[in-house]
């Protein structure tokens, strides 16, 4: 009989090490800022604008604090969202956002 050689048993132990790498990072709470999540690729993609600042500001969204961002009004929020991305409310869009974020750290 012959002998075979497989070959991508290195590449794949690497990626494992990565994902494994990134559960850990992922393990428990964390609070994750919006530039994390709503990178500028992300915005791009997904808005018309390269930044999550620039998304509040053209709904005329004052914030400078995490207090100023809750005290939005949902309603407002989500059709503002709905107008301008391609999401059709905040729930959607911050779903996405979290999704993608997860995959990164995990190196999907």
């Amino acid at each position: 009989m012959g002998t075979f050689e497989i070959k991508g048993f290195d590449k794949l132990e690497k990626q494992l090490k990565r994902m494994e790498k990134g559960a850990k990072e992922l393990d428990g709470q964390h609070d994750v800022s919006f530039s994390e999540l709503f990178t500028v690729p992300f915005m791009q993609k997904f808005t018309k604008f390269s930044s999550f600042d620039e998304l509040l500001a053209a709904g005329g969204f004052k914030v400078k604090s995490n207090e100023d961002f809750e005290a939005i009004p949902d309603a407002d929020f989500d059709k503002h969202i709905a107008s301008v991305t391609k999401f059709k409310n905040w729930e959607e869009m911050l779903g996405e956002a979290t999704e993608q974020y997860i995959c990164k750290k995990l190196g999907l």
